[in-house]
């Protein structure tokens, strides 16, 4: 069996299991995060689709929090799609990895390869590669909050984006939405929001993306992203969420909470901005 070990585990999150426990803990309750969960293993299931931010859990992890404290009231998916950028540059264009299991320091979670051959099915630039997820961290990062909820009773898919061009990106969504169909299926898109400017500015320009990301208008998020030069990283995957979730019903975004590095270190001179959205039925 193929196994993708954690590249960013002592890093980005505690290599520790019951010190990552911990800081999951203190990223719900921490002053800017949502509280304390509610798990519901059987629920409404009304969530489509997922933005979360990847940085280091001291930075951005009250913020991706806040997606996952209304996760666990909307009950558990099975299968759960993982989107995010290819930081590296190692392996394909867009690259999926259709078996096996990935580690972190919560167990093992499986790769759901049912529902990675019927993604791969339809005609697209995904391709297999397991070199692409080797040392990626922003679908990585992701996992122990989903651990922290359901153990290890759900599986996943992870797909990295190198290239994140409007139509590549769409057709990829276009693919995981068509293969989702009649599943209990999340997706999550990983991403950072604007980089290293002063925190009015990426506050600013980060509204006007997210803006179009709660009306589910993929393109026009993209033209803003483009259009405002803002250096958010997944938004690719973003635009292959959005895709993807109106296939399966998804008729309104909502953001959930936008925070800077700057609320955590108190230097507001070169931030980066993260932000929890959440698209439902």
């Amino acid at each position: 069996m193929k196994i993708r070990r954690p590249c960013q585990a002592g890093s980005f999150y505690p290599a520790n299991p019951q010190a990552l426990k911990r800081q999951i803990e203190k990223c719900f309750i921490h002053k800017l995060g949502p509280g304390n969960p509610r798990i519901v293993r059987e629920g409404p299931n009304n969530i489509v689709g997922l933005v979360c931010p990847h940085a280091g859990y001291m930075y951005s992890g009250h913020v991706a929090a806040h997606s996952y404290f209304k996760l666990a009231a909307d009950g558990q998916p099975d299968t759960i799609v993982i989107l995010g950028p290819n930081h590296t540059g190692q392996g394909s264009a867009l690259a999926l990895m259709k078996e096996g299991v990935w580690q972190t320091p919560l167990g093992d979670v499986r790769i759901d390869e049912e529902a990675a051959n019927l993604i791969l099915r339809r005609p697209t630039v995904i391709d297999v590669d397991d070199v692409a997820h080797a040392y990626e961290h922003s679908i990585e990062v992701q996992l122990p909050f989903l651990q922290y909820l359901y153990g290890t009773a759900f599986k996943f898919v992870p797909i990295s984006f190198l290239i994140q061009d409007f139509e590549s990106s769409r057709d990829a969504g276009q693919a995981i939405g068509q293969a989702l169909r009649g599943k209990n299926a999340l997706i999550v898109a990983s991403t950072d929001m604007t980089h290293y400017e002063p925190h009015e500015t990426a506050k600013a320009k980060d509204k006007k993306a997210l803006q179009e990301l709660e009306k589910l208008d993929e393109k026009a998020f993209y033209s803003t992203i483009e259009g405002n030069h803002i250096t958010a990283c997944g938004y690719g995957p973003v635009v292959a969420l959005v895709t993807a979730a109106k296939l399966l019903g998804a008729k309104k975004g909502r953001l959930l909470s936008y925070c800077t590095s700057g609320d955590v270190t108190g230097d507001y001179s070169a931030v980066v901005g993260y932000a929890s959205v959440m698209l439902t039925k």
